[in-house]
């Protein structure tokens, strides 16, 4: 997949993704990362990317030249996304459709914004990780790109990785999650994690994953349509996992 990121600090970026699983990537091929330097389309000897807003105003504002001549150098795949608080939130939902393509480009904006005429003209849509406001987009640049990169094929060491965590088939929060030791400071690992009946792990596991959804996020079960009997029938079987 072909990801093309237009920043200012295109070193962030390239840090960031160097590591732990979008490294493998980068190197097996499977992401084709191309990082772009606004400030290299510039022809002042400042390399100035940014400019007081029309009107007055605190702050400086995102030229629109380095930007559309950046991006008409690169032909970036498409869409093409700007990266800023107003855009359209970015959840599971847009990283598994993101990953369904050949690729796609971001714009990591910085300043107080970029000029209007960029988002007018030169992006397909715009892109927001959450209702926060951040000196620049590389950090939300680099969420998204491990968010969709983890959903393609091969990308993660277990290939049901993606299909069982939060999010993912069932549309539910994870369950909890045990290792060893069994016991920690009087708090036991449950008892049917440490049984060799797999069906009833199984059930167990999308009971905890019910009760944990019920509690922390009651907007996901009434976007599945609420509890049916066999979920009600699963949460009286297999209480909540609680230590006193």
């Amino acid at each position: 997949m072909r990801i093309d990121v237009f920043t200012i600090f295109p070193g962030m970026i390239d840090a960031f993704c160097a590591e732990s699983m979008l490294g493998k990537a980068r190197s097996s091929g499977l992401l084709d990362l191309r990082l772009h330097d606004p400030r290299d389309h510039t022809t002042d000897v400042h390399r100035t990317v940014d400019d007081a807003p029309f009107g007055g105003g605190a702050g400086m504002v995102m030229k629109p030249e380095p930007l559309f001549d950046a991006v008409e150098a690169a032909q970036p795949a498409r869409p093409l996304l700007l990266l800023g608080p107003g855009g359209h939130r970015f959840d599971q939902v847009v990283a598994k459709s993101l990953s369904a393509g050949n690729g796609f480009s971001m714009i990591a904006g910085r300043y107080e914004g970029v000029d209007h005429r960029v988002r007018e003209h030169l992006v397909d849509g715009e892109l927001s990780v959450g209702d926060v406001v951040l000196n620049g987009g590389e950090v939300a640049a680099c969420l998204v790109i491990e968010a969709v990169v983890r959903q393609l094929p091969g990308a993660m060491g277990n290939e049901q990785s993606p299909v069982n965590e939060s999010f993912g088939a069932t549309g539910l929060l994870e369950e909890p999650q045990f290792t060893r030791p069994a016991e920690y400071r009087g708090w036991e690992v449950p008892e049917v994690l440490r049984g060799g009946d797999h069906a009833r792990i199984a059930r167990w596991r999308l009971a905890q994953a019910l009760h944990r959804t019920v509690r922390d996020r009651p907007d996901l079960i009434e976007a599945r349509g609420g509890l049916d009997e066999t979920d009600r029938r699963l949460l009286e079987e297999f209480p909540a996992v609680t230590y006193p």
